[in-house]
């Protein structure tokens, strides 16, 4: 999905949002809703003071119909901060009137409709007549709205996934540990002088989540990891961790990028732009990478290839490696959940970690900030310091990473023995530090313009925070901004 596409379709998400919200209004004033993260192409939902049920829903859906006939106008208008929040005081929406409270400018638009008014950071269709294509499913103890995939399409159908719903349930647990579910709260972290504590139990609450990833590898007696997620997740700084965790109990784990077994570039198959595709998995040699782990499983001394980006070509000489009887090998790459990329080698010798940040604060209860836009934060910042590069060279990247995410990975992510949430609770703030002065300087003529002006709005709501110090040298967050042990100078 292309940037126009993408910002048309989050419009209308906007909006569907709005229209959930005037149906609970008519059938259930004074309940909270609150959105919460996606579940394919949909956003699961939860509600506070009312039980839902499979019947409710329907209903609710139908009064959402109902609502998109009456085709009633949406009219936008500027309010003080002020006046905004003795407005939402009034509804009821105390996370907002505490969001509003770090808002750094006086004046900002509100949008309202059958009496109802709502924030949304970004754009909204102009009446409910145009909301037309959604669909609202019970799934205990919320709902999802279901969506279109495309901007002018239809909706979406519903895809179960439960091993994403039991890491957005561990999230949730470590989200109720650190008593931090908006902006705001993270900010009156910040403000009262408690975040290095905050930092300290969220990294902790991170290890312990890789320790019980190893104890399940070593209980499964699996010989090889596949850790694999989209950009931006922290792969590789996940998997020295694990290797770390697995050293503890014993064991002396090998890792393999898959990196290293990319074909030469003028064997790469060309995309559909006529340049080399380097996600698919046909760039990568397959049928070398699987004899090579063969071999090393059997004991055997390899020569592990070494691939350099540089001349993109392999080298003339790898790696000489070899594996003990008993020990793990882990392989890091986006393609480790593909089942053809190790279809030569059992699967109860395989264990698969689908890695990524999957969660992420809410700036209040009907407004969540999407982890695809914190990953594409990560990266801003990580190829700015690495590469020199500006926020349009990465952001112009972008939406052919996500189009490969989407045919490459995603697909295979339930496939997953354990997913991974890399988010961190105290990223956003730390990340505005090295990002929002990079967005800052796209200029508004710029066909980027309105994605970085969209993470600016979200950006503006956290404080600023100066404890880079009590990151650990060992983060994920390192892997971005800098000062990883594992690999920086």
């Amino acid at each position: 999905m292309n940037a126009k596409n993408e910002e048309k379709r989050r419009t209308y998400e906007r909006s569907a949002r709005l229209l959930l919200l005037l149906a609970m209004r008519r059938i259930a004033p004074g309940t909270k809703v609150r959105f919460e993260h996606s579940i394919g192409q949909g956003i699961y939902t939860t509600v506070s003071g009312l039980d839902l049920t499979a019947a409710m829903v329907r209903r609710i859906e139908q009064v959402m119909r109902d609502i998109c006939a009456e085709n009633l106008p949406i009219e936008k208008s500027r309010m003080t901060r002020r006046e905004a929040m003795t407005l939402f005081e009034k509804q009821g929406q105390e996370d907002t009137v505490r969001l509003l409270t770090y808002r750094p400018y006086e004046h900002f638009d509100v949008y309202t409709c059958d009496g109802l008014s709502e924030y949304f950071y970004g754009d909204m269709v102009k009446t409910t007549g145009e909301i037309d294509r959604f669909a609202l499913r019970f799934y205990y103890p919320g709902m999802v709205l279901m969506l279109p995939e495309e901007a002018d399409g239809p909706v979406a159908p519903f895809a179960e996934r439960p091993q994403l719903m039991r890491t957005y349930a561990m999230s949730a647990e470590f989200s109720r540990i650190l008593g931090c579910e908006n902006a705001a709260d993270v900010n009156d972290i910040i403000k009262n002088g408690e975040i290095r504590t905050f930092i300290r139990v969220n990294e902790a609450l991170h290890d312990r989540a890789i320790a019980q990833i190893a104890e399940r590898i070593i209980a499964r007696g699996a010989r090889i990891v596949f850790v694999a997620g989209p950009s931006s997740s922290g792969k590789t700084t996940f998997a020295n961790r694990l290797g770390i965790h697995l050293r503890v109990s014993g064991k002396r784990p090998v890792a393999i990028s898959l990196d290293n077994y990319y074909r030469n570039r003028d064997e790469v198959p060309l995309g559909p732009d006529g340049k080399p595709d380097l996600e698919c998995l046909e760039s990568i040699d397959v049928p070398l990478f699987n004899a090579q782990l063969i071999e090393l499983l059997a004991g055997h001394e390899t020569e592990i290839p070494r691939y350099s980006f540089i001349h993109k070509r392999r080298e003339e000489k790898g790696v000489m490696t070899r594996v003990g009887s008993d020990e793990i090998i882990i392989v890091e790459g986006i393609h480790g959940l593909n089942p053809q990329l190790s279809d030569d080698i059992p699967r109860e010798l395989k264990f698969l970690v689908y890695i990524s940040a999957l969660t992420q604060l809410n700036l209040d209860n009907h407004n969540r900030i999407r982890a695809t836009d914190v990953r594409l934060l990560r990266r801003i910042v990580r190829d700015q310091r690495t590469r020199g590069m500006d926020a349009i060279g990465t952001i112009q990247m972008w939406d052919s990473v996500r189009a490969g995410e989407e045919k490459y990975i995603f697909p295979y992510q339930e496939r997953a023995d354990v997913m991974f949430d890399s988010s961190l609770f105290y990223e956003i703030p730390l990340l505005k530090k090295c990002a929002y002065p990079l967005l800052k300087e796209v200029a508004p003529d710029s066909e980027h313009y309105v994605r970085t002006r969209r993470m600016v709005k979200f950006l503006n709501y956290f404080v600023d925070c100066d404890t880079e110090d009590e990151i650990p040298p060992t983060s994920i967050l390192r892997e971005f901004i800098g000062g990883c042990t594992f690999y920086d100078e």
